[in-house]
């Protein structure tokens, strides 16, 4: 039984290396498909990480958070979702903590995050 859990484990993993490395505090933009009757298309949805749960296990969830009109949305995503498209990391964030729920009480310049500086390679 345990060789079977092993196997299925091994099997997601795989599928887990697809997307970029991203962490909490990174901007990311999420491709969903989005499926309306029998047509199926592609939405993108951009916001801020603000936590990582379940961390390489199979049931890892990541949660975006983006003001649209001025209203706060935030989306859950379990990483091995067959709905995810693609996952752009667009933006590394310079944060101190791993869960950034601070951030539902803050507007505008207050709910910034420092870019983390990369050096460069030549």
């Amino acid at each position: 039984m345990s060789d079977l859990i092993k196997f299925v484990e091994a099997e997601y993993s795989e599928a887990r290396t697809k997307f970029p490395s991203f962490k909490s505090g990174d901007t990311i933009n999420v491709h969903v498909r989005i499926k309306e009757g029998n047509k199926e298309r592609i939405q993108q949805f951009q916001g801020t990480v603000i936590q990582r749960k379940n961390v390489n296990t199979n049931g890892e969830t990541f949660t975006v958070r983006k003001i649209s009109n001025g209203i706060g949305v935030e989306r859950i995503f379990p990483i091995l979702s067959p709905s995810i498209e693609q996952i752009d990391l667009l933006r590394e964030g310079k944060v101190r903590r791993a869960r950034l729920f601070y951030l539902r009480g803050r507007q505008g310049k207050a709910a910034r995050i420092k870019e983390k500086i990369r050096p460069r390679t030549k």
